[in-house]
């Protein structure tokens, strides 16, 4: 009887260790098999209703944001580019988004993989003035990837 109780018990403790190790590996930014998962790219292009728009991740691991027309070429000088932007995970289903910001303003460009819609668009881009009054939402559809 006895023994029945402290394999109990010990069971009890095992299973509890394994669970807050499991908690402790949660982390996005320590743990690179959670990066893994949600299929972050390097690099990404993407088109709005106005806007094409280029991320790309950068050696410190920082992403840059580059924009151009709708119709204007890649190739040619972006019309806006930011340093510095974060990646930021949203949620545990793989949904992030990067946060860029320059003259106060704020952009943030959501990637969707979670949806009520199929219809909706894989990236949307957010603009937030000083107020966090939205001064732009556009979706977007992959160009590159």
């Amino acid at each position: 009887m006895i023994r029945k109780i402290l394999f109990g018990a010990a069971c009890v403790l095992n299973i509890g260790v394994v669970c807050a190790k499991d908690i402790q590996q949660t982390d996005f930014r320590q743990n690179p098999a959670i990066e893994n998962y949600q299929q972050i790219p390097k690099s990404v292009i993407f088109k709005t209703k106005k806007f094409k728009i280029r991320i790309d991740k950068q050696p410190n691991g920082k992403y840059l944001y580059q924009s151009w027309p709708a119709n204007g070429k890649i190739t040619s000088k972006p019309s806006m580019i930011i340093s510095d932007g974060e990646f930021i995970p949203d949620g545990s289903g793989g949904n992030y988004y990067f946060e860029f910001n320059n003259e106060g303003y704020s952009y943030k460009v959501w990637r969707n993989y979670l949806t009520d819609s199929p219809k909706k668009a894989p990236y949307t881009l957010t603009v937030e003035d000083l107020d966090g009054k939205t001064v732009v939402k556009q979706d977007g559809i992959v160009v590159k990837n």
